[in-house]
């Protein structure tokens, strides 16, 4: 339980939800996700627990930036899951990557 670590705050993504119901691929896997609950439910446990909850932008390209130089790329498809940099090299998972930028967006 995240509540438990006792985190000063928490950073979620503003998801454009319907934006991506629009891409054929992706929409019946949205549609069955309930972010808004999510959301409403994360704004309600922080507050109850005294922890900011900080709603990063939705343009804010946390998965396109790289976590170690700040280089953003122009393009970067879903079926990419390993993040790498053009300007320094740095290879991980795309998700630890966007995950970084989402703490280091909080600072």
């Amino acid at each position: 339980m995240l509540v438990k670590t006792k985190p000063t705050y928490v950073v979620m993504e503003d998801l454009n939800t319907s934006g991506m119901l629009k891409n054929r691929k992706l929409s019946k896997a949205i549609q069955q996700q309930t972010f808004h609950e999510f959301k409403r439910q994360m704004m309600y446990k922080c507050a109850w627990h005294g922890i900011e909850l900080i709603v990063a932008d939705r343009f804010y390209p946390s998965s396109k930036m790289c976590s170690c130089c700040g280089h953003v790329k122009e393009k970067l498809s879903l079926f990419e899951r390993t993040y790498r940099c053009e300007a320094c090299g740095l290879e991980m998972d795309r998700d630890l990557n966007a995950s970084i930028n989402l703490k280091n967006y909080a600072k």
